[in-house]
């Protein structure tokens, strides 16, 4: 993947001196923080977080669910020297880009996420305390994504997916969760938790994690045209990670039975297949998992 050299964004915070920081307002799953990153959780049992299909289209604003959270210390910018998170702020400031892009063309403004990286366990402002072992997490109540670089570790060696355009397609995922925030997904679903079972629910979830994967490949279409920055191999590097994650791949990893109505993020094959329609198509209007019939 080519990225030296590119802008690296601003909004990069590095909270990783401080190990961990003050906790409050409970844990994540209370705070309904969304990812990639749950595919650790996913080994475990998985998390819930639902959608409205009516608000695909629309790019909407909305409040944020509050909760009580320490004080954090004055926001660090990564070492000029730490490649990864020069990696990182990369990947972010290309999102910052496409999505900036989009949202122009759309007669809107687009509001840039914040990425905090941390180390074992930090607060966040409204999703409770997060794990470094839950992986990489949106916070919807914050706007902000959460990182510990020990999980790109996990990513290559304990599941199986290297490479830089696999650990790029984990942010662009988790900025696609931010991108649903801003069009006014994350609050719809509150309304939507308590009318619904919790196999339901689940294939909800399923829908918005698929969505997500959508405008990942939405990004890399747009990046690839803009700035080129692709690479042989890249695409097989995504799509294997996507692959590494779905929940059934997860489920016979653990030696277990695939439980389809346990599923919260998609099948291998719906990961794959719908990052493929966001790189193919660049259009998030081809994003719209919620009025498929078929994943």
């Amino acid at each position: 993947m080519k990225w030296e050299g590119n802008r690296e964004s601003s909004n990069v915070e590095d909270r990783r001196s401080g190990g961990g920081q003050g906790f409050g307002g409970g844990g994540l799953l209370g705070g309904r923080s969304v990812g990639i990153g749950t595919i650790v959780i996913a080994l475990v049992g998985g998390w819930i977080f639902g959608i409205n299909p009516m608000t695909i289209l629309g790019i909407l604003g909305g409040g944020a669910p509050t909760a009580q959270v320490a004080q954090q210390g004055p926001a660090q910018r990564p070492p000029a020297n730490d490649q990864q998170a020069k990696f990182i702020s990369t990947i972010l400031a290309d999102t910052e880009d496409v999505w900036k892009q989009q949202f122009a063309a759309a007669g809107a403004k687009y509001q840039e996420p914040k990425l905090v990286l941390f180390r074992g366990r930090t607060s966040t402002g409204g999703c409770g305390t997060g794990e470094a072992a839950m992986g990489p997490f949106y916070c919807p109540a914050d706007q902000k994504v959460y990182i510990d670089l020990a999980f790109y570790d996990t990513l290559r060696t304990r599941l199986g997916a290297p490479g830089d355009f696999a650990q790029a397609y984990v942010i662009a995922h988790e900025v696609g969760h931010h991108i649903q925030k801003l069009i006014g997904v994350s609050d719809k679903v509150d309304g939507m938790r308590s009318r619904m079972s919790k196999e339901q629910f689940n294939a909800l979830s399923v829908r918005t994690e698929l969505q997500a994967d959508c405008f990942a490949g939405v990004w890399a279409h747009h990046a690839q045209n803009q700035r080129q920055i692709l690479e042989k191999g890249d695409i097989e590097e995504a799509m294997n990670a996507a692959a590494k994650i779905g929940d059934d791949a997860l489920q016979r990893a653990q030696g277990g039975a695939v439980v389809p109505e346990s599923f919260t993020h998609g099948t291998s094959a719906q990961r794959q297949r719908w990052f493929a329609a966001g790189l193919k198509t660049g259009s998030i209007k081809q994003c719209d998992t919620f009025a498929a019939k078929a994943l």
